[in-house]
């Protein structure tokens, strides 16, 4: 392969891998929280059923993430993707036919799979692609993750009142199949001689390991496996900033429409409260990659963190939209940090070579933990306080200011 079409593929991985991420982006940061409201009048719910949702979506990811990066190493990338287009596209099938919160619930446990066959392997190829901007491409990337939502959350509400909630669905499945499969053609992986050359280096290194000969300290920094990683002091802290933001985060794609709505705005104006924090996870995503290539991935992600806490204490004080929506948009720029630099910092301090499954292990701690701790557990505090919102914004700006504390902690350790 000659430079010229090695940069021509690599650019065209990139697109594709934003192009199968975009629908699936949408449908699980964008489509509860716009059919949140609706689920509860469809089937007399409240606003605890409707969180819990999100529960079992992160349950789904917290399973299938580690899965899905062991297998991507079995099965071959673009493999992982077109399973995750299938079963997004199912999942607008199975949401379209429910008749009660357990398909719900069905429909969020599926998508959250799904996500995880598109979202690991993606990530993985565009940084095996370009790993001296690996902050840049994993950037973008998660850009695309959370900024579909910000574009398509107001557009949900139009197709809804277009087509209905079934005909709405079925679409989606139409649109998330034809998009992801035409990504996924375009997302190949690297096959040339530098890869080679990396592998070869790889396996002389473990030899020379294996025979106990002197290696240089450059040397000295082998990735990581699994085993290995999980001895760390630094996993575990990374796994304790997911829980903390991560909850921190994810709770506002539940809780922003429904405070909008408390603040007597109609349904319109609410949502553009979720689109404002959709937004700001979106395109945030790229700039937190871009600068975390050059000033650090923990300062990035501590300052961020530590935003997002200020903004989640100042919630109670603000009475309109505008400010709401400002609040809520520095919220959704730490949560998208956190999912486009803490890909670069697995890689950095552990290794690319299994970087699928240690990534995903760091989502069991986002799936099963920041679910109940974040949205399942504001949404019955919300149902046992009467609506009020101060006590779940307080609590959440706590947990992004231990998470700024926690990432802190986050360093390259030893490998030897």
């Amino acid at each position: 392969m000659n430079q010229n079409n090695g940069e021509r593929n690599g650019a065209l991985a990139i697109i594709g891998c934003c192009i199968a991420i975009f629908w699936p982006g949408a449908l699980t940061f964008g489509f509860p929280g716009v059919m949140a409201s609706l689920w509860q009048e469809m089937f007399h719910v409240g606003s605890g059923a409707t969180g819990s949702t999100i529960f079992f979506m992160l349950s789904a990811v917290g399973i299938f993430m580690f899965l899905a990066g062991r297998w991507q190493e079995r099965y071959g990338i673009r493999r992982m993707i077109i399973l995750g287009i299938l079963l997004t596209s199912i999942g607008c099938i199975l949401a379209a036919f429910a008749n009660s919160i357990t398909m719900v619930y069905a429909w969020a446990f599926l998508n959250g799979a799904a996500s995880c066959f598109v979202y690991i392997p993606a990530l993985t190829l565009v940084q095996q692609w370009y790993p001296q901007r690996k902050g840049l491409v994993s950037g973008t990337v998660s850009m695309v993750f959370g900024l579909a939502a910000a574009i398509m959350s107001p557009v949900f509400g139009l197709m809804l009142n277009a087509f209905g909630y079934r005909n709405m669905s079925l679409v989606l499945a139409v649109l998330t199949l034809t998009a992801g499969l035409l990504g996924a053609y375009f997302a190949r992986e690297r096959d040339d001689e530098t890869i080679k050359r990396q592998n070869e280096m790889r396996d002389a290194l473990k030899r020379q390991i294996r025979e106990g000969n002197e290696i240089d300290k450059d040397e000295q920094r082998r990735p990581l496996t699994v085993s290995e990683t999980l001895h760390t002091r630094s996993f575990w802290f990374l796994w304790t900033t997911w829980i903390l933001a991560g909850a921190a985060g994810v709770s506002m794609t539940v809780l922003s429409t429904g405070y909008g709505l408390s603040l007597g705005l109609p349904l319109e104006g609410a949502v553009l409260i979720l689109t404002a924090f959709n937004l700001t996870n979106g395109t945030g995503r790229l700039a937190s990659g871009y600068f975390s290539d050059r000033l650090g991935r923990r300062r990035v992600m501590s300052l961020a963190f530590l935003a997002a806490g200020l903004a989640y204490f100042l919630f109670p004080l603000a009475g309109d939209l505008p400010t709401s929506a400002i609040l809520a948009a520095v919220v959704g720029l730490s949560f998208g940090t956190l999912f486009s630099v803490s890909a670069p910092l697995v890689a950095d301090c552990f290794g690319l070579d299994h970087f699928g499954a240690i990534f995903g292990l760091t989502f069991a701690a986002y799936g099963f933990l920041a679910g109940p701790l974040g949205p399942t557990l504001s949404g019955y505090l919300l149902d046992l306080n009467g609506g009020n919102f101060i006590p779940i914004f307080l609590y959440l700006g706590a947990f992004s200011l231990l998470a700024a504390l926690s990432i802190r902690q986050v360093v390259s350790p030893e490998r030897r």
